[in-house]
């Protein structure tokens, strides 16, 4: 016997009916492991981030232990939780920086001068405080090392771009070697190098600022040795130079500005032998000079400015033996000469058969005021103030 069929429309209905509960229970399925998932990753992210704290924790308190080890191995730590904790590298920085703000005496002396006295101390106190004050040389220079190493070309975790404030900060040493500050701020401003040599040399900047305005140089060493300047500003305007030297033998200019602006030099030596100026800017505009030696020896100047006015050059020599001139400018409008010697006498152009600086030449170089009236101890080539007061009425 045939059983009757079942009717077309109520089997749709029932396999629809089958295929919706399905589709259905497979989204909550899906919505449910998206949820899982996000869950999964909030917490890991939040046992991550608990994790970076504590690590923050642990290494700032090893920073402040009064061993210098773990003072040492703090600094490490902290380090290395800048390279791991991207978000938060430029605190760990920060932190490192700080250290280096903290007070730091001088060298103890084994008999050190008081009220114009000396003080006298056994040779166990001095040899306890000696090598106390050598402990914490050492770690606030493995700060300088590891900052150094990470802003080197080639670097595994680069800090470059980062700000890095050593205001204020008393330097003895220290080396920025081959480093690349390629943008933010590395700022030194009113920072104390009173010995050692803070090195810079084949270090290149192509942005941002180093600003190492109303610092003081009472016998230290800053050395831009080999350094390229291709834009950016290299700042010791306001600066006090009396004694230490900075030296840029061997730069390179391309661009930027490095600047020299209402900075006293009584005695001290800046030195740019052998640089090369390609469109860059040194300026001493303001800048007081009393027995200190400004030195161009030998360098070259393709394009760019030397700036020196209203300077005032009350003793010392600004040298530029044998430097060649294709190009640029040095200005001394309105500059004050009395007892400074300012030689350009062996100066040359590459582009003249002369092989000395011709009137034409120097007219280039030089504002009409400064050929017309030339200060006292500005020693021009012969035929540049012979042709200028040939043509003066």
């Amino acid at each position: 016997m045939r059983l009757p069929s079942a009717p077309t429309s109520a089997l749709l209905d029932a396999g629809t009916t089958q295929t919706f509960t399905a589709v259905s229970a497979l989204a909550v399925a899906v919505i449910a492991g998206a949820i899982a998932i996000f869950n999964a990753h909030r917490t890991l992210r939040q046992q991550r981030d608990a994790n970076f704290n504590a690590r923050f924790n642990d290494a700032a308190k090893l920073m402040a232990d009064e061993k210098a080890a773990s003072r040492l191995a703090g600094v490490h730590a902290m380090a290395g939780l800048a390279d791991n904790w991207k978000a938060n590298r430029q605190t760990c920085i920060d932190v490192l920086c700080a250290y280096l703000r903290l007070p730091y005496p001088p060298e103890p002396r084994s008999r050190p001068v008081r009220a114009g006295r000396y003080e006298r101390r056994s040779p166990d106190t001095f040899r306890d405080e000696h090598a106390e004050w050598a402990a914490m040389r050492e770690v606030r220079h493995t700060v300088i090392r590891i900052i150094r190493d990470h802003l080197a070309k080639g670097a595994r975790i680069s800090w470059c771009g980062k700000n890095f404030d050593f205001t204020g900060v008393r330097f003895d040493g220290g080396s920025f070697r081959w480093a690349e500050f390629s943008g933010g701020t590395v700022s030194f401003r009113g920072a104390e190098f009173s010995g050692g040599t803070v090195d810079f040399s084949r270090a290149e900047f192509s942005g941002g600022t180093v600003d190492l305005s109303r610092a003081k140089f009472s016998g230290g060493t800053v050395r831009f040795n080999g350094a390229k300047f291709s834009g950016g500003t290299v700042s010791f305007s306001m600066t006090e130079l009396s004694g230490g030297t900075v030296n840029f033998n061997g730069a390179r200019f391309s661009g930027g500005t490095v600047s020299f602006s209402m900075t006293e030099l009584s005695g001290g030596t800046v030195n740019f032998s052998w640089a090369m100026f390609f469109g860059a800017t040194v300026c001493f505009f303001g800048a007081k000079f009393s027995g200190a030696q400004v030195d161009f020896r030998e360098a070259r100047f393709f394009s760019g400015t030397v700036d020196f006015t209203r300077a005032r050059l009350s003793s010392g020599t600004v040298d530029f033996s044998e430097a060649e001139f294709s190009g640029g400018t040095v200005n001394f409008s309105r500059a004050e000469l009395s007892g400074t010697t300012v030689d350009l006498r062996e100066a040359s152009c590459p582009l003249s058969p002369s092989l000395r600086l011709t009137s034409e030449e120097a007219s280039a170089m030089f504002k009409a005021d400064v050929l017309a009236q030339p200060p006292v101890g500005l020693l021009l080539p012969p035929d540049a103030t012979q042709s200028q007061s040939a043509t003066t009425p």
